[in-house]
C-alpha cells in the first residue's frame, strides 16, 4: 500500500470530525471519498497533508511514519494536494504560482539567489520552462503569460492541480476540483484525472459530483459522521443501501431499488447538500 493509515481521530472542541478511521490507499489508481457534507472528507484530506494532526492514529506513507511531521514534511515525502477553497497567489503570474510548486525541488542558497549567479539563473530558467510544460499539461497553454488575477475559475481550479504536479507527488489529494465548475468544464476533469494515474500519480479525489466520481474511480470509501461507512468499487457503493440511506434516508434505502435512477437521485442529492 502507498498510503496507510489507523485509527485516524481528530477532535475540534466537542466534535469529532473523525472517529478511528483506518485507511489504505494502493499506487496508481484513483481513490475517492464521498459522504454526505460534514461527514469529514475535507478534515481527513487535512490530516493526510499534514495540514491538521490528528489526536489519535497513525499514517504511513511509500513505507514511512509520518505521525507529528509538519505539513512540509508530507510535501517532500511526496504528497501534493489542492483546496476545496482556491490558495492562489493572485498578486502572481499563473506560471509564477506554478513555479513556486517547485520550492522543495530548488537546491540554489540564499547566497546564489541575492548575487543572481548563474547557478542560480540556469535553475530559474529551468523552473520556468517545466512550469510552463505542467500548464501545458493541464489545458492552460493560453495563460502562459496570464496574471493570477485574471484568469476565470475554471482556469484557477486547473492552475491549484498544475501546482501540485510541480511538487512531484507520488500521491495526489484533490479536494473537490469540479466545485464551481459548468458542466463542460467538469467533463472535461475526467481525462485530466484518469491521466495522472498515467505519470504514476496516485490520485485520491474528495468529490460531490456523483458523475465525475463514477466515472473515474477505481475504489470508492465513503465517510458519514466521521466514520468509514463502506468502501469498494464503484458499482457496489451505488448499490450499498447504507450509502443511500446517508443520503436520502432509510425509506429510499430499503425499498429494493438501487437502480441508475437511484444513483441519480444521489447525485441530485450530493448537489443539493453543496
Amino acid at each position: 500500500m502507498l498510503l496507510r493509515a489507523t485509527g485516524l481521530t481528530k477532535r475540534f472542541g466537542g466534535v469529532k470530525a473523525l472517529r478511528g478511521v483506518d485507511i489504505a490507499f494502493e499506487a496508481g489508481a484513483v481513490h475517492s471519498i464521498i459522504g454526505p457534507n460534514g461527514a469529514g472528507k475535507s478534515t481527513l484530506l487535512n490530516v493526510l497533508s499534514g495540514i491538521c494532526r490528528p489526536d489519535e492514529g497513525e499514517i504511513f506513507f511509500d513505507g514511512r511514519n509520518l505521525g507529528g511531521r509538519a505539513s512540509h514534511a508530507f510535501a517532500a515525502a511526496g504528497i501534493g494536494r489542492t483546496f476545496q477553497n482556491l490558495q492562489v497567489f493572485f498578486n502572481m503570474s499563473a506560471l509564477e504560482n506554478v513555479m513556486v510548486g517547485r520550492y522543495l525541488h530548488e537546491r540554489c542558497g540564499l547566497a546564489s539567489t541575492l548575487l543572481r549567479t548563474p547557478k542560480m539563473r540556469r535553475a530559474e530558467n529551468l523552473s520556468r520552462e517545466e512550469a510552463a510544460e505542467l500548464m501545458r499539461y493541464v489545458g492552460l497553454q493560453d495563460y502562459l503569460s496570464a496574471d493570477a488575477d485574471a484568469m476565470p475559475y475554471g482556469a484557477l481550479k486547473r492552475l491549484e492541480i498544475a501546482r501540485a504536479l510541480a511538487t512531484k507527488p507520488k500521491l495526489m489529494l484533490l479536494d473537490e476540483p469540479a466545485a464551481g465548475l459548468n458542466p463542460t468544464e467538469a467533463l472535461a476533469l475526467d481525462d485530466l484525472i484518469v491521466s495522472l494515474t498515467a505519470r504514476s500519480i496516485t490520485v485520491v479525489l474528495v468529490e460531490h459530483n456523483m458523475r465525475l466520481v463514477m466515472g473515474v474511480s477505481d475504489h470508492i470509501l465513503v465517510l458519514d459522521y466521521g466514520r468509514k461507512l463502506a468502501e469498494g468499487p464503484a458499482q457496489a457503493i451505488r448499490n450499498d443501501p447504507k450509502v443511500i440511506e446517508a443520503y436520502l434516508g432509510s425509506a429510499v434505502a430499503h425499498d429494493g431499488s438501487f437502480s441508475d435512477a437511484i444513483a441519480g437521485a444521489v447525485a441530485v442529492a450530493v448537489e443539493m447538500h453543496r
